[in-house]
């Protein structure tokens, strides 16, 4: 099927996650008469599609809402925090007052100017204590809003109840994105290189380039994003010229889009796929279990066959580009089958039989991984059986329920991804971690402005994590992605797929 010209009806055979006439729609002409389009194809997505700034889940969602929203802070390509909506920050000594600058000439899609009073409300909604955003869900109840101000009309001052050193670590994730003060879900509008157009829910999205955009203007009129559930689809749209771009191409065939006309672009990232053990149901209730699930597993395989060898080894913790990082300094774990086999008799449970739920919405490495451990336990005597959500329903309603489970992350500093999945307080906690002395250590690393003492309570916390915690980061994946000949401007991004999704970077030949 890879090389050969795509008829339409073989578009719709294959656009798994596609209408009819979404299908067709991808691979015509856009109704408007424009000088040039670009098409990315986007894994994953489903009915609960969103172009909400504060939360986005799937990849899909990702992809539009860095389109569309920025943050006051942003990562660089090689993930170091700079300047974006605010031009510089500061705290005062005990990090209870933060004081943002706002860049001049900032307009929102509407030509609005940006101003301090829809950083404030801005902040109002990310940080409600009813619904925060999942980074601020920590912070949220610390932040004193009565008193926190619009200085004058390009300067925001948030004035906090405990001290909280991390602020511009959190502030600086794409979940963080300032909206204008009367922002409407409905109509969405934000600062971003493209301006929002219409959204089809598990099919595809549409926008048109922010003339009025204060950084580097979009080299392209218009933006699609197309909602792909199957990956062969993904990849015969991306050969067949039907889309430019897409995110997580399946590893192996990095080689053989190469043969066939297409390019790849590898990025060495911190993100991760893991197999989540819920610690408050049995048999993962027992840490037994869960360090011996962590020693059935043998991780070099799994980058072998599953990452098709891009990637990097994972010591079960997160955040490998955080300055505190301790996992490459334990000893890495190995697979270890007969001291698995006596923890899960110690435990009781010799001959474990356990589901475990994935689904291609998690990604490259996700689903064959999953298949690849089925293999790995059955030599130390554990029977899984691997159930396979549909990609548009597996972020739905029983998220964060599964016993055992896979999931996606991109890459995060240590802190901010603790929060976001490790508190009880947190989001998007798969594993329902809950340790009294983890959260004392989180907490206070998050409130000291002592680098030298964060450390220690940072890797504190990292150890009762890779003793007592649910998750097993078999590696680090190297980001891959593809994209046509017609494409150019695409750089490697530690953050995300496709240059973190900045669209805006991209020309297209001919246009």
């Amino acid at each position: 099927m890879a090389g050969k010209a795509i008829s339409r009806r073989e578009v719709l055979r294959l656009g798994a996650g596609l209408s009819a006439g979404a299908a067709l729609a991808a691979c015509s002409p856009a109704p408007d008469s424009v000088t040039s389009e670009l098409i990315h194809g986007a894994t994953g997505g489903g009915l609960k599609d969103t172009v909400d700034p504060h939360f986005p889940v799937t990849m899909p969602d990702i992809a539009r809402v860095r389109s569309l929203f920025e943050p006051l802070l942003r990562f660089t390509p090689d993930y170091r925090i700079e300047p974006c909506l605010a031009e510089s920050v500061e705290h005062n000594a005990d990090a209870t007052r933060w004081t943002f600058h706002l860049r001049e000439g900032v307009t929102f899609h509407d030509g609005r100017p940006l101003t301090a009073t829809d950083v404030k409300a801005s902040l109002e909604r990310m940080g409600d204590p009813k619904n925060p955003t999942a980074l601020l869900s920590d912070v949220a109840p610390l932040i004193d809003f009565p008193a926190s101000r619009a200085v004058d009309p390009h300067t925001y001052q948030l004035v906090l109840k405990q001290p909280y050193g991390i602020m511009d670590q959190l502030l600086a994730a794409y979940t963080m994105g300032i909206v204008p003060q009367d922002f409407d879900l409905a109509h969405p509008i934000g600062t971003g290189p493209f301006r929002y157009e219409s959204l089809v829910p598990g099919q595809r999205s549409r926008f048109l380039r922010h003339d009025g955009y204060w950084d580097r203007k979009a080299g392209v009129d218009s933006l699609v994003v197309i909602d792909f559930t199957d990956d062969a689809a993904k990849v015969s749209a991306l050969l067949a010229g039907q889309v430019h771009t897409i995110d997580n191409l399946p590893a192996y065939l990095a080689g053989a889009i190469e043969r066939q006309g297409a390019h790849t672009l590898v990025s060495e990232t911190g993100g991760w796929v893991p197999f989540t053990m819920r610690v408050d149901a049995k048999p993962f209730s027992d840490n037994r279990v869960r360090q011996a699930m962590r020693l059935i597993v043998d991780r070099q395989q799994l980058i072998d066959q599953a990452l098709s060898g891009f990637g990097r080894l994972g010591n079960d913790l997160y955040g490998p580009f955080d300055p505190d990082y301790l996992g490459s300094a334990l000893p890495q774990r190995q697979q270890d089958i007969a001291q698995a086999r006596h923890l899960l008799k110690a435990a009781g449970h010799e001959g474990l039989q356990v589901e475990l739920v994935t689904s291609t919405a998690v990604g490259t490495g996700g689903v064959e991984s999953a298949n690849l451990l089925v293999q790995q336990a059955a030599k130390a005597g554990v029977q899984v059986r691997v159930t396979k959500a549909d990609a548009s329903t597996f972020y739905g309603e029983r998220y964060l329920s599964w016993v055992f489970a896979q999931d996606f992350w991109s890459t995060r500093l240590y802190l901010p991804q603790a929060i976001a999945c490790a508190l009880k307080t947190s989001a998007y906690n798969e594993t329902h971690f809950d340790h009294p002395r983890f959260t004392e250590l989180i907490t206070a690393a998050r409130r000291t402005t002592d680098p030298g003492r964060r450390r220690t309570l940072v890797q504190d916390a990292q150890r009762i994590e890779h003793e007592e915690g649910g998750l097993i980061i078999w590696a680090f994946a190297n980001q891959v992605d593809g994209y046509s000949h017609q494409v150019s401007g695409l750089q490697p991004a530690r953050e995300q797929p496709v240059s973190a999704y900045r669209f805006n970077t991209i020309t297209l030949k001919g246009s």
